[in-house]
């Protein structure tokens, strides 16, 4: 980014106007790109502890912290800067959510059930529909709460998932 940044400089001093607006438009390309890779490397963390809820059927503290994060991160990332509009529109999620759905078996496998699953054996017990209809559902109170109410939101919502329950009523 330092070069062309270099280059946007040079461009408006020699008065190349279309090259500085074609160096910004780039510069804004890679700044969507690195914000959407951050939200992909979210949206993996989250769903790795989806995958674990699905399979084991409960939910533990160090769960629900990790997947609140996450959420809490992504709602972050996705406002853009004038406040009004996302990288990531409401129905936009599917594609990205079954990326990282086949991203999160690998690390996944490491995790459930102490690791005694290999990734094929996961992924073929691991119903991603339902992992990508819960991530859905979490991903939806980011555009209807803000980020000090969604917390406890989340929780709320977590408490309905396998063993929710349970781990709500401790």
């Amino acid at each position: 980014m330092t070069q062309e940044l270099l280059e946007l400089r040079q461009s408006i001093l020699e008065e190349r106007y279309a090259d500085a607006l074609a160096l910004i438009d780039e510069l804004e390309d890679m700044s969507k790109q690195a914000i959407l890779r951050n939200i992909e490397s979210f949206l993996v963390h989250l769903i790795v502890h989806l995958i674990k809820n699905q399979i084991e059927q409960q939910l533990t503290n160090s769960w629900a912290a990790s997947m609140s994060d996450s959420i809490l991160r992504i709602q972050k990332l996705n406002v853009k800067a004038n406040k009004t509009a996302y990288y990531v529109s409401a129905d936009e999620w599917l594609p990205l959510l079954e990326e990282a759905t086949k991203a999160a078996i690998i690390p996944a496998s490491v995790e459930v059930l102490n690791g005694q699953l290999s990734v094929i054996q996961l992924s073929k017990q691991v119903d991603r529909k339902s992992v990508i209809i819960a991530a859905q559902s979490l991903l939806a109170l980011s555009y209807h709460y803000s980020s000090k109410e969604l917390p406890a939101i989340i929780v709320d919502r977590l408490a309905e998932l396998p063993g929710g329950e349970a781990w709500y009523q401790r």
